[in-house]
């Protein structure tokens, strides 16, 4: 994923995605990142990245997010917030009825992902929608995620890290076994 919100470790430049877009295999779908971004940037993004699948982490409200005609993926923060109310995962998800599916990822205050932690698996309930699982994902529990919930894709970031915003090769060859071998134990 191309990360689109400067306050994270992890976020490019348009410059940069571009240098990435341009050395992607083919069939490869880029997939950009947002956290509560202005039309106008978004739109600047797509000038250049046509089929841009859209991730948004922030508030946007359903019109938003369906309004720029591309697939896009809304992030649902799981565990408690700070009020100590647990998402209804249903009632999120209903709010969304355009999105191509749902990113659940854990909930840390003033964090929108890539904090490393991870949350109680066993929270999600039975899901008709197409279930991106992220969240204090790494090797070490990868598989048995896959195993336990069957997404359809996982999301890591800092799991695969050596550094914040610097990806460690034996990790993420490490981790891609992990689930290629838990997607083949069905």
């Amino acid at each position: 994923g191309l990360v689109f919100y400067p306050p994270s470790s992890r976020s490019i430049d348009l410059e940069r995605a571009l240098r990435i877009r341009d050395v992607l295999p083919a069939f490869v779908q880029a997939v950009g990142l947002f956290v509560n971004p202005a039309q106008q940037e978004i739109e600047a993004v797509l000038q250049h990245f046509p089929e841009l699948v859209l991730q948004f982490h922030g508030d946007e409200s359903a019109e938003f997010c369906a309004g720029f005609g591309r697939p896009y993926l809304k992030a649902l923060p799981m565990g408690k917030a700070q009020d100590g109310v647990v998402l209804d995962v249903h009632a999120a998800m209903a709010l969304h009825p355009r999105a191509a599916g749902f990113l659940l990822d854990s909930h840390a205050p003033g964090a929108v992902g890539g904090t490393g932690l991870a949350f109680d698996w066993s929270s999600i309930p039975e899901l008709s929608r197409p279930l991106i699982l992220a969240g204090g994902l790494r090797p070490a529990n990868v598989g048995e995620a896959v195993r336990m919930l069957r997404p359809w894709a996982v999301d890591v970031s800092s799991g695969l890290e050596s550094a914040p915003g610097v990806k460690d090769f034996s990790k993420m060859a490490e981790f891609v076994d992990e689930v290629r071998y838990a997607d083949c134990s069905r």
